[in-house]
């Protein structure tokens, strides 16, 4: 099931900042079922940061690759599914709860991440708040560490997600951009 325009998870999560987000940010978190561009990206290179990134299922290094992301609405919750040149990878997205509230949550697998999404001039940053596995609370200082932003550049959407553990070094880093191929108004 797809979303209608106007009711996407961002825009509740966000409520009345949501107006502020340049124009390429929202058109992309409302109501799109699919979108398309480009990326790059890097991926670790010691052992345990290959592994974290194999188990996440992150794409290999590619200096210019074709991407997508599909956004599928299963209830009040999203599930993205991102593909970069032949592999992919999906998270399930929701708005936090109880001490989660105003928060964005997203898990892979077993683990959940509850991030802020703070509004920075044309970017929309998303800043790492807490973390659980299979619904425990894990320590903070255990956690991987992210950069991750939505940015509109030129009149468009663009994207940057770093990640890195003080255990493994850099795990992945990708960037790129994105345009809407496919409003929910045509469906799936």
């Amino acid at each position: 099931m797809t979303g209608a325009k106007g009711d996407g998870l961002y825009r509740r999560v966000l409520g009345a900042a949501w107006d502020g987000l340049p124009i390429a940010i929202r058109d992309l978190h409302d109501g799109v079922v699919l979108a398309e561009g480009r990326a790059r990206v890097e991926r670790g290179t010691g052992l345990l940061a290959r592994l974290a990134g194999a188990i996440v299922g992150f794409p290999g290094p590619a200096a210019d690759t074709p991407v997508s992301v599909r956004f599928e609405r299963d209830g009040a919750a999203e599930i993205w599914t991102r593909r970069f040149g032949a592999a992919s990878f999906s998270s399930r997205q929701f708005a936090g709860t109880g001490r989660h509230a105003g928060l964005l949550r997203e898990s892979f697998g077993p683990l959940t991440f509850a991030m802020a999404l703070v509004p920075e001039g044309n970017r929309l940053a998303l800043a790492f708040q807490g973390w659980r596995c299979l619904g425990v609370p894990l320590p903070p200082w255990l956690a991987p560490r992210s950069r991750a932003f939505e940015a509109e550049t030129d009149g468009r959407f663009h994207f940057h997600v770093e990640i890195w553990h003080v255990l493994t070094g850099p795990i992945v880093l990708y960037e790129g951009w994105l345009v809407p191929v496919e409003p929910a108004a045509r469906g799936v």
